[in-house]
């Protein structure tokens, strides 16, 4: 799980945080930089071809490793050769092909978390789940380390394309992860309906059919589309953010850098010890409040003029907020999905969980150029309130969501 962790959050950066870090050196507008977090629109929609990873075998031999692993072996030497495509994009000179690659690299990277959730989800039984989301964590929080501030750092000695190539040299490293890893248990639906007509009716219609009938299904939809939008316009803009208030490279890759590294492993294990006491439903108005309490100290760096103490202590706080609330968050989501509709069920929701991010976060830099770095932040914190109130409805009135 650690190792499916790194995989699956090294693409994240660079198709966002470090791809706008690049914009914003090339002096790209602030308007364009916020609408590169459409480019990742992949992780929003993944729902809808999800269903074909769920039932339909993997191409050639890859089937005989068995549904997750054999797909894991068809989509990860794609997301290296993506990768690498945009390591040799530049987009000063010419900034479509680098989206292109961007974007590339987000829908190969948004495959590869379909499959993965599910191998999770089937593999480890659920009192086993907390743990597995810890490990999966732990190496997700490295691996954006490593292709965000040490993509950032490397990018002064090797230059933009060295540092780039060397992400997709660590990519290439999945393949030896999934041959690792073990098969698991096939799930096999009652009735499953005979015929590929039948089939594919079933596996489009069947898993979102399923998950409509339980109690307070709109609501927590409503949540888990909600509950990143704060969150998701206020990191959109943090590279020109901290440009603006006048950290240069190396103050940025410092601080988000080991510090923060540590700060969200701490996170990530305090939001399991939190799941574990009071269950995925209660962790999440915890943590969810103390994720829009630390994005206050967006305010305070705000005003601070360049400080390079309140940059750290701001990084840390958030990085520490943030995991936590990912643990809870992801463990309630993996709860919520229905044997046999894996991956399905679980890309509906973490897509809904991205929509945000790659709707409402495209907006924000035109958002901050017109009210300002103080009041953009302030607005942000408002943003996140709407999906806490909802939580605090659903805990009273939804079983599954106390659970």
């Amino acid at each position: 799980m650690g190792g499916f962790g790194f995989i699956s959050g090294l693409p994240l950066s660079l198709s966002g945080f470090t791809l706008r870090q690049w914009l914003t050196e090339g002096h790209v507008s602030l308007a364009a930089i916020g609408l590169t977090a459409n480019i990742g629109i992949a992780y929003s929609l993944k729902f809808l071809w999800a269903p074909a990873l769920d039932h339909i075998r993997p191409p050639g031999w890859l089937a005989r490793l068995g549904r997750r692993r054999g797909w894991l072996l068809a989509i990860q030497p794609l997301l290296v050769l993506g990768a690498i495509w945009l390591a040799f994009s530049d987009p000063r000179l010419a900034p479509l092909p680098c989206i292109a690659a961007a974007a590339s690299v987000a829908f190969l990277s948004a495959s590869q978390d379909i499959v993965i959730d599910a191998w999770r989800i089937e593999t480890f039984p659920e009192r086993m789940q907390g743990a597995a989301m810890a490990a999966y964590v732990w190496g997700y929080r490295f691996a954006l380390l490593v292709s965000g501030a040490g993509a950032i750092g490397l990018a002064g000695p090797l230059g933009w394309h060295g540092s780039l190539l060397l992400m997709a040299a660590l990519l290439a490293l999945g393949p030896l992860v999934s041959l690792a890893a073990a098969e698991p248990a096939a799930e096999r639906l009652a009735h499953e309906p005979v015929g590929w007509r039948a089939r594919m009716g079933n596996a489009i219609i069947a898993p979102f059919r399923d998950f409509w009938r339980r109690p307070g299904a709109g609501e927590i939809l409503a949540f888990v589309a909600l509950f990143k939008l704060g969150e998701a316009m206020a990191g959109t803009m943090a590279p020109p953010f901290y440009h603006a208030m006048g950290f240069n490279r190396a103050a940025v890759a410092l601080a988000t850098g080991v510090p923060s590294l540590a700060a969200s492993l701490a996170g990530a294990a305090t939001g399991g010890v939190l799941v574990a006491r009071l269950g995925a439903g209660r962790a999440l108005i915890w943590t969810g409040f103390a994720q829009t309490a630390a994005m206050l100290l967006y305010l305070l760096l705000a005003v601070s003029h360049g400080n390079v103490a309140i940059l750290l202590a701001k990084v840390l706080v958030e990085a520490f907020a943030d995991s936590m609330a990912d643990a809870a968050f992801i463990t309630f989501l993996s709860a919520l999905c229905s044997p046999g509709y894996t991956a399905t069920q679980y890309a509906l929701l973490s897509s809904l969980a991205a929509l945000a991010y790659r709707t409402v976060g495209g907006l924000s830099g035109i958002l901050a150029a017109r009210l300002g770095w103080v009041d953009f932040y302030a607005f942000t914190v408002f943003a996140a309130l709407p999906a806490m109130a909802l939580m605090l409805h659903m805990l009273r009135r939804v079983p599954e969501a106390s659970r």
